[in-house]
């Protein structure tokens, strides 16, 4: 009789073993996948709807005129259009982030803020105590690395000779990849205007990227820094490196 009770017993235990690994599983394909679907559906329509806000020029599909070297191109920018000017940060989200290394076709809405009501539905937050585009200092941005949409998935792929490219209202900006670097969560430094040199002033103006390291953890930070070299106005249209991106998301 008591033989047959623990049986009973450890078959119901196993039963309910098996449900919880089932449960489990299940969570962690919700989790890894099924959040990428949803946040992707989200993102694209939030980088669809910018586009149109922003009422940007039609442009012709890549090969469509002469193509440009990034170097050559920025050079020209600035010869032709000078300084970049401040963007305005006034909206819940204001840019889109162009980065080829990540994808022909890639780009991602920002929004302002980087809690997870910014980082689970809309992909990139911006630190709201960071400067903005064209200005002095640190526009710095977070993501997830592998759920939600997975915008900053690459970034231990970006290398010499990568841009990356964000537009607002104003225009496009041009950012030349400079580095990266694995911090600790706690390293807040990476933040200030000048990174690791707090109360600097700052003489340049950067794109920071900051995510989870290694993939899967939250145990470390992974920080890419980018550093702008070139503006064009909004009605000159996109960069050459990322006319499909735009053209992908405007039609």
């Amino acid at each position: 009789m008591a033989a047959r009770s623990a049986r009973a017993a450890v078959g119901v235990i196993g039963e309910l073993l098996i449900t919880a690994g089932v449960l489990v599983l299940l969570f962690v394909a919700w989790e890894l996948w099924w959040t990428n679907i949803e946040a992707d559906a989200r993102q694209d329509d939030a980088a669809s709807n910018l586009i149109q806000e922003f009422a940007a020029p039609d442009v012709g599909a890549p090969g469509e005129g002469p193509e440009r070297s990034t170097a050559d191109q920025a050079e020209q920018d600035r010869a032709d259009y000078g300084e970049p000017p401040i963007a305005s940060v006034d909206s819940t989200t204001f840019a889109l982030l162009y980065v080829p290394r990540f994808g022909e076709d890639y780009v991602r809405p920002v929004s302002s803020g980087v809690g997870l009501e910014v980082l689970n539905t809309v992909g990139i937050g911006h630190y709201p105590q960071t400067q903005r585009p064209g200005e002095a200092g640190n526009f710095a941005l977070a993501g997830h690395r592998q759920t939600h949409g997975q915008v900053f998935y690459s970034i231990d792929r970006l290398t010499d000779g990568d841009r990356l490219y964000v537009q607002t209202a104003e225009g496009f900006y041009q950012y030349r990849y400079r580095s990266t670097e694995i911090v600790t969560p706690a390293t807040g430094e990476v933040l200030a205007p000048v990174p690791h040199q707090p109360g600097v002033q700052p003489t340049e103006s950067l794109l920071t990227l900051t995510s989870c390291h290694p993939l899967y953890t939250t145990r470390e930070r992974i920080i890419a820094y980018a550093v702008l070299e070139s503006f064009r106005p909004l009605e000159a249209g996109p960069q050459d490196a990322i006319r499909a991106a735009y053209r992908s998301v405007a039609q």
